[in-house]
């Protein structure tokens, strides 16, 4: 995974091209890069990144955000229905309880990851 400016990249290596190729995945916008090397590879990636937030100024548009901090996740109304019991027992909202969980599940698999 690569990031630069908040912009992160997942990046594959093409075998018979013989080319790194990447894309900007926390965008709806497209942002892709290239290079034969690592360092042609990272700074393709830069350059776009770069050239992505000098055209929206241009256009005079903000350029989009990675992440807002919002999204919406549909479960099952039972699940909705024990969250929100359990929130209330806690004194939390339903987002700070939903939030906490995620980012310690997030922490988990990340040290888990990191230790294999």
């Amino acid at each position: 995974m690569m990031e630069y400016k908040g912009y992160f990249a997942k990046v594959e290596f093409d075998y018979e091209a013989k080319i790194f190729h990447g894309e900007v995945i926390n965008l709806r916008d497209v942002i892709t890069f290239e290079g034969e090397t690592v360092k042609e590879l990272i700074q393709a990636f830069h350059d776009s990144v770069d050239d992505y937030l000098e055209f929206c100024t241009e256009r005079g548009e903000d350029p989009e955000k990675p992440y807002s901090g919002k999204f919406v996740v549909r479960v099952e109304p039972e699940l909705h229905k024990s969250i929100a019991i359990e929130a209330r027992k806690r004194g939390k909202s339903l987002n700070s309880l939903v939030s906490e969980a995620l980012s310690k599940a997030i922490k988990a698999t990340t040290k888990q990851r990191h230790s294999l």
